[in-house]
């Protein structure tokens, strides 16, 4: 975790009061803002007696119970052998402590740890990503609730359609135009065009067969790397908070299109195969689920424009500096989908 110079947004009277619900961690000393990790927000703690890492769950206090709830999952899933931060429990043994303001807050200890693209992993580190993936899936279906079954409709073209004629309106109603601006309308209509050429390909519902809990968010920027070179393991899986029921092998297909993507939108397929075969033989995964999965992820991606949205309809550009690789990337998987699926299924 690294800490950045964001501006505050916990006064240091809120965090004194914070700390005295706990019992034991000792007097503030000092706190800064952590800022990997686009959507989240928390402050590395240090006091009389550690550091440690309190996050602010942005959902608010109604959400409370289905924080702690995920707390306790994490909780049984680390005495299954995961290696995941525990929580620090507040004078009344809960998970989750509410500021005066309504504000959800969780203490955890302070991991050392760096984060690892999947460019930085060797192929032996890509196997034991996957490995690990597979037993957290597998271990899941021991630690949470068992899971609800329903049906998962993929995207609708139609739909697809008509939120990029709206996005399009936005570009070009700018009128101080720049290369975002250009290379969205380029992305928008060559898009549309593939939507088109596709759109009889648009996969069925989901099996219930393939369903189960997943993490939710797995991705660089929720592992924690110990130091060291090509032998370095994973210490920590962080942020559960998207912890959810979903098809298992797409969490994988998705990790690996974040993981082993390369700048110019196109994948490491060496590395995808390795982290592939792995995962399959950690989750007990067949080539027929993968098979699904990566059919299904990319009309996901196909259909999806939640990073222009946000630029345009949100006004919120944090994530744009992902959008070209992104983008790139449904169009080099779509000329090259049969590698794509034989590096997941092979």
């Amino acid at each position: 975790m690294q800490p950045s110079s964001l501006s505050r947004t916990l006064t240091e009277d809120t965090l004194h009061v914070l700390l005295g619900r706990y019992g034991g961690v000792g007097d503030l000393v000092g706190y800064e803002p952590v800022s990997q990790g686009l959507l989240n927000r928390g402050y590395r703690v240090t006091t009389t007696r550690g550091r440690y890492f309190l996050k602010h769950h942005l959902d608010g206090q109604s959400a409370r119970a289905r924080i702690e709830c995920r707390h306790r999952v994490a909780a049984l899933l680390g005495e299954l052998g995961l290696p995941v931060v525990p929580v620090v429990p507040d004078a009344d043994g809960r998970s989750v402590v509410v500021a005066a303001d309504g504000r959800c807050f969780a203490l955890h200890p302070w991991i050392e740890g760096g984060h690892r693209h999947g460019s930085e992993l060797s192929l032996a580190q890509c196997a034991g990503l996957g490995t690990l993936l597979g037993r957290v899936h597998t271990r899941l279906t021991r630690a949470a609730p068992e899971a609800p079954c329903g049906t998962q409709a993929s995207a609708d073209p139609a739909a697809t359609y008509e939120t990029i004629g709206a996005l399009l309106e936005r570009v070009r109603a700018r009128r101080r135009r720049d290369s975002f601006d250009e290379l969205a309308e380029h992305r928008l209509t060559e898009r549309r065009a593939l939507l088109r050429r596709h759109a009889r390909e648009r996969p069925d519902a989901v099996q219930d067969r393939f369903c189960g809990w997943v993490h939710g968010d797995f991705h660089p920027l929720n592992l924690l790397y110990a130091p060291g070179g090509a032998t370095a393991r994973v210490v920590a899986i962080l942020d559960w908070d998207r912890l959810d029921v979903q098809p298992r092998a797409e969490e994988a297909v998705r990790g690996a299109a974040i993981f082993f993507l390369r700048p110019g939108g196109t994948l490491d397929l060496r590395r995808v195969r390795a982290f592939a075969r792995a995962y399959r033989g950690g989750a007990h995964a067949t080539r027929e689920e993968l098979a699904a999965a990566v059919h299904r992820v990319w009309w996901e991606r196909l259909n999806d424009f939640w990073m222009l949205r946000w630029r345009y309809e949100r006004s919120d550009g944090r994530v744009d500096v992902q959008f070209p690789a992104a983008a790139a990337l449904v169009v080099w998987w779509t000329a090259h989908y049969e590698k794509v699926r034989a590096a997941f299924c092979d």
